[in-house]
């Protein structure tokens, strides 16, 4: 049973390698192509990091499924995921 946590990718230091994806056993990340309005908010320094890596990066497409367990932050090589707890 998913916890009061959710998985939030940094999406302006992802660089789409998938650490996260093959070490959550729950498949919470997906690691796709941003959307137009997901690029929106991204810094120059995401932008350019998104292009270098073709435009796909991690994203928890599942995050209600997420467990808490943290293997995805201590896997991530650019440290961009973290936990955050739900309110409530």
């Amino acid at each position: 049973m998913p916890l009061s946590t959710r998985p939030v990718v940094d999406l302006n230091r992802c660089e789409g390698k998938a650490a996260c994806v093959q070490v959550c056993p729950w498949q919470v990340f997906d690691v796709r192509a941003l959307t137009t309005q997901e690029r929106g908010p991204l810094t120059l320094g995401g932008r350019l990091r998104s292009l270098l890596h073709s435009g796909h990066q991690a994203i928890a497409t599942r995050a209600d499924q997420c467990h808490g367990c943290g293997r995805c932050v201590a896997e991530c090589p650019e440290g961009a995921i973290r936990l955050e707890k739900i309110p409530g």
